[in-house]
């Protein structure tokens, strides 16, 4: 797997902050299966079970804040990261309701304070990674472009747009591409995707993790929106993305430092309630019932990502359709909770076996994985 976006990855110096969450743990799986040297960043892991606590591989993993200034100049110092992926945020909506100052200080000075130790350190390269809900959410039938204005309605969207305000103001301010290798050597670039899935998550007020947690439980699980629409991907989807955009980076091609959109074709934005469905052909022990409580915070009803320049200018897609991607979903909490199995590696073979065979441009060094 050392091939991939052209070995960029191999002895690398890759440090991620929230590793410890659901996309930042299949994140560092993968980038050590590139060889990367690997150093997460996070809290603890917020759930039990967890996903990085069942993966068992060599990294380093520092316990920190995003807001401690002090520790992460430490981390920074000892470890030199070539390219940093910061993923920590308080990542839920609803909760972000109840704890508003947690969420911007966690999602606005904490990203202020992870750029502010980049840039101390000269760090090579910076992907930000966000959110779909960092737009001015109009619910509109088409999907959201990178120029389009930025917003949120409630603390999480509002904080998430407010943290790629910021990347664009240290991009203009501190590594602005017009003064790249003259007053300093970095590159930063955001990222955007929509609804993650696949295993490995168990967070609370997560769709898939709510109906997972409810089936081990023997319980139907309440669904609060079924008629909302919103583009579900596999989590690897995103991250060949964000890696791409690293990729790119690391390389020193100025014209990446840009924001990015990742989500799935319009095939993959489906209902709630269609969801459930999909799934629930893949697991006879699902079900589900209606909420029909209308007193619970605001949410969106339809957001969509057009990704147009990812596919015109990386040239990358989304390697499973949504029945895949269901289904891949379903068969790694089924192994976990029948089997006590973890699935990630297959999955993670799988996924790159499936995108060589769609010639995509990340693969192009690298031999099917054989099993």
């Amino acid at each position: 797997m050392q091939n991939l976006f052209s070995g960029i990855y191999k002895n690398k110096t890759v440090l991620v902050t929230g590793h410890s969450g659901f996309k930042g743990s299949w994140l560092v799986f993968w980038l050590t299966q590139m060889g990367a040297k690997v150093i997460g960043y996070s809290l603890d892991a917020p759930t039990n079970p967890n996903h990085i606590g069942l993966l068992k591989f060599d990294m380093a993993s520092i316990t920190g804040d995003i807001k401690d200034l002090e520790k992460l100049n430490k981390t920074f110092e000892e470890f030199r990261p070539d390219i940093v992926f910061h993923l920590a945020a308080q990542p839920l909506v609803r909760l972000s309701y109840d704890n508003p100052v947690d969420t911007y200080e966690t999602n606005v000075i904490g990203t202020l304070k992870v750029f502010e130790a980049c840039r101390k350190y000269d760090v090579k390269a910076i992907v930000s990674v966000t959110s779909d809900k960092a737009y001015e959410n109009k619910e509109c039938l088409w999907g959201y472009r990178e120029s389009d204005p930025l917003g949120g309605y409630d603390p999480y969207s509002s904080s998430k747009g407010c943290a790629d305000l910021l990347t664009n103001s240290y991009r203009n301010s501190y590594f602005n591409t017009k003064d790249y290798k003259v007053s300093h050597n970095s590159l930063i670039a955001s990222c955007r995707a929509g609804n993650v899935i696949g295993g490995g998550d168990w967070a609370k007020d997560r769709l898939i993790s709510d109906i997972m947690i409810s089936v081990s439980q023997g319980r139907k699980v309440s669904i609060r929106n079924p008629k909302s629409t919103r583009p579900w991907q596999h989590v690897l989807e995103p991250l060949s993305g964000y890696l791409q955009i690293g990729q790119k980076l690391l390389e020193e091609s100025v014209e990446y430092g840009e924001a990015w959109n990742f989500g799935p074709s319009n095939e993959g934005s489906i209902t709630v309630e269609e969801v459930v469905k999909n799934i629930k052909n893949h697991w006879d022990k699902i079900d589900y019932e209606i909420n029909k409580d209308l007193n619970h915070p605001h949410e969106a009803n339809l957001l969509r990502l057009d990704c147009s320049k990812a596919h015109m200018i990386l040239k990358w897609k989304d390697v499973w359709d949504s029945h895949t991607t269901f289904k891949k979903t379903v068969n790694w909490y089924k192994a976990f909770y029948e089997d006590q199995k973890v699935l990630t590696k297959d999955d993670l073979e799988d996924y790159v076996d499936d995108a060589i065979i769609k010639k995509l441009p990340w693969t192009a060094n690298q031999s099917p994985i054989s099993k």
